[in-house]
């Protein structure tokens, strides 16, 4: 077994154990906005399964589409979470703002 493999299977067996917690951690989480912080260690793992293919295949074919499904993760990421939050902020609320009575409870808290 060369050092190459044991590199691809700790980062692979490293990713998955990510994105397995981050699967508990959706599933034991009581609202929408306490799902969304679990994103952060779902795309870690993701990334991290990226890298074991571009450790054990190389920049192949295979180990270039493993790259850009990182990079189009990395970036898209951040997007889905926020579009999801606004989402969910509009389905409760009908609007995305900040209500008056919200706005005098964050001053309050503030002080």
């Amino acid at each position: 077994m060369s050092a190459r493999h044991v590199a691809a299977e700790a980062l692979l067996f490293s990713g998955v154990a990510f994105i397995l917690i981050a699967c508990v951690g959706v599933a034991v989480s009581g609202s929408a906005y306490d799902r969304l912080h679990f994103t952060s260690p779902a795309l870690l793992g993701a990334l991290l399964v990226s890298v074991a293919v571009v450790v054990q295949e190389s920049f192949s074919l295979i180990g270039d589409k493993a790259l850009l499904v990182a990079v189009l993760l990395l970036l898209g990421s951040p997007l889905i979470t926020h579009a999801t939050a606004r989402a969910t902020r509009i389905h409760e609320h009908g609007d995305w703002r900040l209500r008056p009575d919200e706005e005098e409870e964050l001053d309050v808290e503030a002080r």
